[in-house]
């Protein structure tokens, strides 16, 4: 299994919203990487939600429902999107702050390049992204 961190502005798309609709199509990603990512992506991969912007914080885990397939959105060029499914919300979010206090998620994409859209995470940074969310 591989492992991710999505960003979507809340005023655009927060959790909430996600978790009502029970599925998406994360379209409208127009980087190279980010898409290269997305086309890395496999069913069942652990995704964490992340709302950029206004609130940097982590909020929720998803999971990859579907495969990267050409996205209805683009009108021009190669570009892809995956379905995803909520899972649950974290009881405690990780703001962006204590990520980067946190020893464990010095080498993190978010804290390095945060304006990349998906991002891979390694399972130690997965995990210990759920032990902070969970309060410990």
């Amino acid at each position: 299994m591989n492992y991710w961190l999505v960003k979507q502005e809340p005023e655009s798309y927060a959790w909430s919203t996600f978790v009502k609709d029970g599925r998406t199509a994360w379209t409208g990603v127009r980087n190279f990487a980010a898409r290269n990512n997305l086309r890395s992506m496999k069913k069942g991969d652990a995704v964490l939600y992340y709302h950029s912007v206004s609130e940097k914080q982590i909020v929720g885990i998803a999971r990859v429902h579907s495969e990267a397939y050409p996205d209805p959105t683009a009108t021009e060029g190669d570009w892809v999107c995956v379905d995803l499914v909520p899972e649950k919300a974290l009881a405690h979010p990780v703001t962006l702050d204590a990520a980067k206090k946190d020893k464990t998620l010095k080498a993190m994409v978010l804290l390095k390049n945060s304006r990349l859209s998906v991002q891979p995470l390694t399972k130690s940074e997965f995990d210990r992204v759920l032990q902070l969310g969970a309060g410990k």
